[in-house]
């Protein structure tokens, strides 16, 4: 057979050299391929095709080694101490108590039973009431009516301008009227925790005493178990919108002191401690320095595994419940990255060791030996070590230290014993702290309040019902007067606010002249044809009223920084978490948000408006 001309290249080995006539390169892949519809010949990958799995492995890269062992043997050296002091703020330092969740002893406020001179928590009330009259049933069923005439409801007085927080609202209204013959259980156990007895001024328990002084005990004991009631002074900053605490643990020489400056999150963990190395000891120091209590493990390396981890080996399927193919990072998700990066490139590159540390406790690892299979023996020291400040330095669950440079880096591990889950009830404050740039000033908006009964509502329409409920007592609103003949032109004095936006005025720190802060003011409440001299309104939540309620009020101050250019949005409410003994506690705590942006209250001065029609 003779070759056409057209398909003989001359001068071939000079043509591949110059790459003058282009080709066509083909690359075949080293697979299975099926001649039917089916593959499940293709994926047994059958033992007897040698050559195939030979080109598969070596395609999977099974045929690079690592110039290094496994780990077969290890000695970890390292150190533990217990929390031991605890101080909320600048308060008295105390015992640290790690039988109880920390959220709960740092979040823990008080429940608002008067708030601006009238009785609050209707439902708790109740509730309290309800429980001692079974507790007192068995005794003196006789003294059921005396404890209702001597611990009433309140019964709501629509004259009474006290009484408009609750004469407004017809859902709270309704609520004491149907209460009007119940017993108020706070008012008992304020009478108990004031150091009265249960028996005082009922005459059913004459001589009855000393065991309604047992089931008094038993009342107080009860509720400050159903409800978590600080005994203590509390960590809460108002004036930082923020708590603060510490906490110390000994060494040898003096102590180390963790604190916490800006903990609003909601759940305690390393990350919100710094360690204060200004200080030698967290108040008083201990009798005796207590060292660290050193420990030796000594155990077999186990692989890190993990659902979804890639085999090596080709032919096992890995498990379906994580695909990693469905996780799309972005640029900027660092921690996506490195967790696929670790999950796909390095997951059997990690070993654990495991240690079983309280919470409550504090760790630091001196080092590790490890011993690999060659017989080669390698002392690993804790990372993250080097200068706290060096930027290059990364390392996670090490705390840093505040307020210093070119300080070693601490390498303790600091476990608290903080609750696994919090469950979040409904907000009963919501507090929007907003920025108006139109008038040069900070609001506190009270989105949420609290009413009476112990329900919430949204603050604008408890705003609106108040006012509303205060100007039919005076009459109704007079007619306008009408523009004078061909006035195309009206003069406002000044627009009005609603009642729930609580001014916060720039002022001076006291003793300086160009630090300012946020005081909060108050706008008048001006009813039509009332002839009473206009009062302030005054704040409907606790976390906006503070100080208002005391014996002598005091003014409230916040931080000017602590209100961002997006605002922040403070909430109150209870918080419940189940604890590892099994019992449930419930405190009520604050939580703070970044807010979404400035506020305009509408508040203006000397404006003059176009009347319609007169153009």
């Amino acid at each position: 057979m003779t070759i056409p001309s057209k398909l003989i290249t001359a001068d071939l080995s000079n043509v591949i050299a110059n790459r003058t006539i282009p080709g066509i390169t083909i690359w075949n892949r080293v697979e299975g391929r099926p001649r039917a519809d089916k593959f499940d010949r293709a994926l047994r990958a059958e033992v007897r095709d040698a050559l195939w799995m030979l080109t598969r492995q070596w395609q999977m890269g099974e045929f690079n080694g690592d110039d290094a062992g496994s780990p077969i043997f290890t000695k970890v050296r390292l150190e533990t101490t217990r929390l031991r002091k605890y101080q909320p703020d600048d308060a008295a330092v105390e015992e640290f108590n790690d039988t109880i969740p920390l959220e709960s002893r740092v979040e823990q406020l008080p429940l608002s039973f008067i708030l601006a001179k009238q009785d609050m928590s209707l439902d708790i009330r109740l509730l309290v009431g309800r429980h001692w009259l079974k507790l007192i049933r068995p005794l003196a069923a006789a003294a059921f009516a005396e404890y209702i005439t001597k611990y009433p409801v309140h019964v709501p007085d629509p004259t009474q301008p006290v009484d408009a927080s609750i004469c407004a609202h017809p859902e709270a209204w309704s609520n004491f009227a149907a209460a009007a013959n119940r017993m108020d259980g706070i008012k008992l156990y304020l009478h108990l925790k004031g150091g009265g007895q249960a028996a005082d001024g009922i005459a059913a328990l004459v001589g009855l005493e000393n065991q309604a002084k047992d089931r008094g005990d038993q009342l107080v004991a009860w509720f400050e178990k159903l409800f978590y009631q600080p005994t203590q002074p509390s960590a809460w900053l108002p004036d930082r919108l923020e708590y603060q605490f510490a906490l110390s643990t000994p060494q040898p020489q003096g102590e180390k002191i963790f604190v916490a400056e800006e903990y609003f999150q909601g759940h305690l963990d390393w990350y919100n401690f710094d360690i204060d190395q200004s200080r030698a000891v967290l108040g008083d120091p201990a009798p005796a320095p207590e060292a660290p209590v050193p420990v030796t493990l000594t155990m077999l390396p186990t692989q890190a595994s993990f659902n979804g981890m890639p085999n090596t080996r080709w032919w096992s399927f890995e498990d379906s419940r994580t695909n990693f193919g469905d996780v799309k990072p972005d640029t900027t998700d660092l921690a996506k990255l490195l967790l696929i990066e670790f999950g796909l490139v390095y997951a059997n590159d990690w070993f654990l060791i495991p240690f079983t540390l309280p919470a409550g406790s504090v760790a630091n690892i001196r080092g590790m030996a490890v011993t690999n299979v060659f017989g080669e023996r390698t002392w690993i020291e804790p990372a993250g070590s080097g200068k706290d400040d060096d930027w290059q330095r990364w390392a996670m669950f090490l705390v840093s230290i505040k307020g210093k440079s070119n300080e070693p880096a601490d390498l303790s591990l600091l476990v608290p014993p903080a609750a696994q889950k919090v469950l979040e009830g409904p907000a009963l404050e919501e507090i929007m702290f907003a920025r108006d740039e139109m008038a040069n000033m900070v609001w506190g908006v009270e989105r949420t309040i609290p009413l009476p009964s112990g329900e919430s509502k949204r603050g604008i329409e408890a705003a609106e019902e108040t006012r509303g409920f205060l100007q039919r007592k005076v009459g109704p609103l007079p007619p306008l007067v009408p523009p004078a003949a061909g006035a195309k032109i009206r003069y406002k004095v000044m627009t009005s606010v609603a009642e729930n936006w609580i001014p916060m005025i720039p002022v001076h720190v006291e003793n300086d002249n160009r630090e300012t802060q946020l005081q909060r003011a108050a706008m008048l409440r001006i009813i039509e044809n009332d002839p009473a001299t206009p009062v302030p309104v005054e704040p409907r939540t606790s976390l906006l009223r503070h100080g208002l309620d005391e014996a002598t009020p005091i003014g409230y101050f916040l931080h000017e920084e602590e209100v961002p250019r997006a605002g922040v949005l403070v909430t109150q409410g209870f918080q419940r978490t189940r604890w590892r003994d099994g019992r449930a506690w419930l405190w009520l705590g604050v939580r703070k948000k970044t807010g979404r942006g400035e506020g305009s209250s509408g508040l203006a001065f000397d404006q003059i408006v176009d009347l319609p029609g007169n153009s």
